[in-house]
Parts: structure tokens; C-alpha cells; sequence
């Protein structure tokens, strides 16, 4: 990855990312969450470590060094990930995504609290805006959800539809939280010096273990439906939106710190935009061109304040 250009792996991870919140929705209903996400980075961790035994790279590590390894794939390939999931059982994938637009702050406020990086207010300002820009984009979702709870505004129903948001709501701030500690943990190792390639295989690995006793523990099945799109997604997912876009997205947290790489989690929305139009029928109106231009206006402003502490 080290001969591509910042804004080349930046373009891989918008596009594969800003595509799998739509790829997600093909394996809800045929698998439970943690099953899901166990065997999309198992099939991950069996490539990378694959190709690491091809080329002959060391795998051996440490037992403290595993631990690490442990800490950050847990949380950036295991546990985040199955609350994503499960957050899009209850709300529509640009909801989610929206949720992440806030990982550029508080993985930038996380790095300035463990490792004293300097978090200007050029950075902040630029992930309010963008983060503004975002919610206007899907802030006509907003307001399905919110119809969707008003027309059942009898009895139990209501009650329901309201649990149904808010554990939407709560599954994509836990994402979000351990996704921005997990990309912290993964600084750390990359300050210790742990080589990239066989890092991110047992990261992967270790997220797919502590997926699998989660799913072995609350029973649930591991067979895999015999439906074209559930395989297709799978491959993907774990191929495109795991092994490239993970490999990109490290990298470039390596050049630009933990804060501005996270920026990524603002644009990706803007994708999922056009596979919404182009997939879901969905109509863009006036809101949301003017939310588009927030979300990369913010961008700008964080990028260039990272470009400038380089």
C-alpha cells in the first residue's frame, strides 16, 4: 500500500465502504448478526494470513503482542461490527452511516487523550460541519422514522416502534465507539512496530473468534443459506469491504493519525446516498444537495489541517 497516494487508498475506502451499508442488508434475514459477521472475517482473516504465508512473512508474534492484536481486532472487526448489524435490523443503512460521520471527533479527541496528538479547532469545526452535512443528507429518514412511530400511536405499537428506533440508535453509538477504540488500538500497535499485513490477519482472526463464541453461546447456527445473494454479499463484504478498504483505511491512519483518517466515516455517506437513488428509489430533494455540500466542505477543512501537520 505504500506506493499509492493518500487520496488513491482515501477513493478505495469511499467506494467500497460508502457501497457495503446497502451490501449488509443482503445477509440480514438469512443469518443471525454474529454469525454473519463471524464468517465474513474469517473468510477475511484465511485470505490475509494466506497471502502472508505465501510470501513468506513472519506470523510469529509475541503473547503480549497478541493481546494487543487481540484488543483491536475485538473491537474493530468483531464487536463493532455486530452492533452495526443490528442496527440495521432496526433502521434504514443510511441512518447508520450517518451515525458514523461522528468517528472523525472521537477518534481525534481519543488520540489527543492517549497519545497527546494535537486536535485543532480547524478539526473540530471541519467534523461539525461535516457531521451537519450528513444528518441534512438522510434528514428526511429521520422523519420516516419519526411518521413511522406517529401512525401507530395506539398501544402497544407505538411502544414498539419506539424501542425499535432507539435500539437502532443504541447499536450505532456502540459502532461507533468501539470502531474509534479499535482504530486507536490499532496506532498503538502500529507505534510498537507490529508488521502491517500479519497485524491485520490476526486482528481479523481475533474479531472472528470473539464473534463465534458470542454466536456458539447464544446457540445460534452457523449453516450458511443456499441464497446467490447472501454468498455474493459475503464475498464482497469480507474481500472488498474488509481486507482492501481495511489495508487503505490503516494506511492511511498511519500517515494522517487516527482523527483525520476517520474523515473517511463522513464521506462514505455520500455513497450510500447514490446507491439509495440508484437501488432504492430514493429521491434527493433540495436538503440534501445542500447537505452534500457541507459534508465535503467539512472534509476540506480536516484534510487540510492534516496536510499541513505532515
Amino acid at each position: 500500500m505504500a506506493r499509492f497516494k493518500t487520496w488513491q487508498l482515501f477513493a478505495v475506502c469511499v467506494l467500497s465502504w460508502g457501497t457495503t451499508w446497502h451490501a449488509i442488508t443482503y445477509q440480514l434475514g438469512h443469518t443471525t448478526p454474529e454469525v454473519g459477521v463471524a464468517l465474513r472475517f474469517m473468510l477475511a482473516c484465511a485470505l490475509v494470513l494466506g497471502a502472508c504465508a505465501v510470501r513468506g512473512m513472519s506470523l510469529r508474534f509475541a503473547w503480549r503482542d497478541h493481546g494487543l492484536l487481540a484488543l483491536q481486532g475485538v473491537m474493530m472487526f468483531g464487536v463493532s461490527y455486530v452492533c452495526v448489524y443490528h442496527a440495521e435490523r432496526h433502521l434504514p443503512s443510511g441512518l447508520v452511516a450517518v451515525g458514523y460521520s461522528a468517528a472523525p471527533l472521537i477518534a481525534g479527541l481519543g488520540a489527543h487523550a492517549l497519545f497527546n496528538l494535537k486536535v485543532s479547532a480547524r478539526f473540530i469545526a471541519g467534523g461539525l460541519l461535516g457531521l451537519l452535512g450528513v444528518a441534512l443528507m438522510f434528514w428526511p429518514e429521520f422523519g420516516k422514522a419519526a411518521a413511522g412511530v406517529a401512525s401507530q400511536a395506539q398501544g402497544a405499537g407505538a411502544l414498539g416502534a419506539e424501542s425499535s428506533v432507539a435500539a437502532g440508535a443504541a447499536f450505532t453509538l456502540a459502532a461507533v465507539c468501539l470502531s474509534s477504540c479499535g482504530s486507536l488500538a490499532a496506532t498503538r500497535n502500529r507505534v510498537r512496530g507490529l508488521p502491517f499485513w500479519p497485524s491485520l490477519g490476526f486482528g481479523m482472526g481475533y474479531g472472528a473468534l470473539a464473534t463465534s463464541l458470542v454466536a456458539m453461546f447464544m446457540g445460534h447456527s452457523f449453516m450458511p443459506p443456499a441464497v446467490l445473494s447472501w454468498w455474493l454479499s459475503l464475498v464482497y463484504l469480507a474481500l472488498a469491504g474488509t481486507v482492501v478498504s481495511f489495508a487503505c483505511y490503516l494506511t492511511i491512519q498511519e500517515r494522517l493519525g487516527p482523527g483525520p483518517s476517520g474523515t473517511i466515516g463522513v464521506m462514505t455517506p455520500l455513497l450510500a446516498l447514490g446507491m439509495s437513488v440508484l437501488l432504492e428509489d430514493y429521491r434527493p430533494d433540495a436538503l440534501t444537495g445542500a447537505g452534500v455540500l457541507l459534508a465535503v466542505a467539512g472534509n476540506v477543512l480536516m484534510l487540510r489541517r492534516a496536510k499541513a501537520a505532515t
